[in-house]
């Protein structure tokens, strides 16, 4: 990946987002969207949408999300001590210990999240976070509420790093990387004459609601639609791939298969693989996918969907890895099957 690139992501990375409180890092995406897209269009869920050739008649939405998991403050005692519930799939567990950003009403803050030590008994059994709490250093309550109040949120205070190289490990890449991968997508074939409509959708509320999705697919009204997230890869110690599948990081995009996918989507994008002489990998969504995928699908008279997804290691929490050579896959993939597209392939299964 070309360094400014992937100082880009890094960027996106650093930017706090958590789900309801994505507009940082939306102004910022905008900003780099806003000398190669055709158009650039927000609505009142939060989403921001760059358009190339919004003219034609066929139109794909790719989504990725730009929001991450969070805390949100629900309570602060007498002591100026923070107390904690979830927004989105916090594990309590990966929060021991983790220094965190307080996103003040008034004034950022750092903060820990305090435990009880081991020598007084520690944590028991199934925790939750009722049984943590975030230490700003306050001496009150009246202190604390100077910068922090009810309903504030807060991200893990943790700065991406480059691994060998190779991968990128950080918190939030779920799905940072799918705003940056729609966004890439587009950037590269606004070089290209392309004979569809596309619609790079930086989503919201996908960690809680999935929201964004509705509003972005029920304003566009897209002929197709592809959410662009990650998934869970299986390649390290204690996993079990008779159970969870066998996903690698740097085994390539991961496309999903079961109910809600179009068969024909799938199909142009094995095409598009096998052209490239690129490895895919495979996950199963039998009902749902538990993406903007779900929420877009049934929008409007319903819209086609499909799910490519990027190999993740250790899901929602503060070191989530990731391959960059994925990434470049992933980007690559689908730039080549948008580009070859004439807008007017058939969606329906049951036609040849």
């Amino acid at each position: 990946m070309e360094k400014e690139r992937l100082n880009f992501l890094l960027e996106l990375l650093s930017t706090p987002s958590p789900s309801s409180m994505e507009m940082e890092i939306q102004k910022r995406w905008i900003k780099e969207m806003d000398p190669v897209a055709d158009e650039i269009v927000t609505d009142h869920a939060g989403n921001a949408i760059a358009i190339l050739n919004p003219e034609a008649d066929f139109k794909i939405l790719l989504a990725g999300h730009c929001d991450e998991i969070a805390l949100v403050i629900n309570r602060i005692d007498e002591q100026g001590y923070l107390h904690i519930d979830k927004m989105g799939g916090i594990n309590p567990k990966a929060a021991v210990g983790m220094k965190v950003r307080v996103l003040g009403y008034a004034k950022e803050v750092t903060g820990v999240i305090g435990v009880n030590a081991q020598h007084h008994g520690g944590l028991k059994g199934d925790f939750g976070l009722d049984d943590l709490f975030i230490d700003c250093g306050a001496h009150s309550k009246e202190e604390m509420e100077k910068f922090v109040q009810i309903g504030d949120l807060a991200v893990y205070k943790r700065e991406s790093e480059i691994l060998m190289d190779r991968y990128i490990a950080g918190r939030g890449l779920d799905n940072r990387t799918g705003q940056f991968i729609v966004g890439e997508v587009l950037r590269r074939l606004s070089e290209e004459k392309i004979n569809v409509g596309l619609y790079a959708a930086s989503t919201v509320n996908e960690e809680t609601n999935m929201g964004g999705a509705y509003f972005a697919a029920a304003g566009i009204e897209p002929t197709m639609a592809i959410a662009c997230d990650v998934t869970f890869a299986t390649d390290y110690p204690g996993v079990n791939k008779n159970k969870y599948g066998d996903v690698r990081l740097e085994g390539g995009p991961v496309l999903a298969k079961g109910a809600p996918i179009n068969r024909k989507i799938n199909k142009l994008l094995e095409n598009t693989a096998r052209s490239l002489d690129m490895d895919v990998q495979y996950e199963l969504t039998p009902r749902v996918t538990g993406t903007d995928a779900d929420k877009m699908r049934l929008t409007g008279r319903g819209v086609p969907v499909s799910l490519v997804s990027l190999p993740l290691r250790y899901m929602h929490s503060p070191v989530e890895t990731v391959s960059i050579d994925d990434i470049e896959k992933e980007i690559s993939l689908l730039v080549e099957m948008i580009k070859n597209m004439t807008g007017k392939e058939s969606l329906n299964p049951l036609e040849d």
